[in-house]
């Protein structure tokens, strides 16, 4: 579990994880609204190199960006019904990093290696829990730890 202070903290910590991932990484991220998963992503991007200013995808659905590697950040909470309405497998093995907000809503059609993060509210702060699901994911989790 980690607790951070702010937003700059949110961000920092989202950089940190974004310099470790590497191509083909999948970070869903879970949380009610406000709880910073645009601003985590705003971090991840920060950390792959990408200069773009990050947006929310919630009413395109998917956002692309170029950095040292490309990511492709999804908003599937409008979408949480019907999976199928999106194809996912082309994000998921482009050769890039995907952030899926609401994550938690297509998880069963999910490859089975990913890290989950779950962000709450804690005062002015966040908490994010974060879940590995796969050898690879372990192992981002471990190098955080230590960077």
């Amino acid at each position: 579990m980690y607790e951070l202070k702010n937003e700059s903290e949110l961000l920092a910590f989202g950089q940190k994880l974004g310099t470790l991932l590497e191509s083909g990484d999948l970070l869903i991220l879970t949380g009610d609204l406000g709880t910073g998963k645009t601003t985590l992503t705003k971090g991840l991007a920060k950390g792959l190199e990408i200069d773009q200013m990050i947006k929310s995808p919630t009413y395109t659905i998917v956002r692309e960006y170029e950095g040292r590697l490309p990511l492709y950040h999804l908003d599937v909470y409008r979408i949480g019904d019907d999976p199928d309405s999106i194809d996912l497998d082309a994000f998921l093995f482009s050769g890039g990093v995907t952030v899926i907000e609401w994550g938690e809503l297509v998880e069963s059609h999910l490859p089975l290696s990913y890290l989950k993060l779950t962000l709450s509210v804690k005062g002015d702060g966040r908490q994010i829990r974060l879940e590995s699901h796969g050898q690879r994911a372990e192992r981002l989790v471990r190098e955080l730890a230590h960077v």
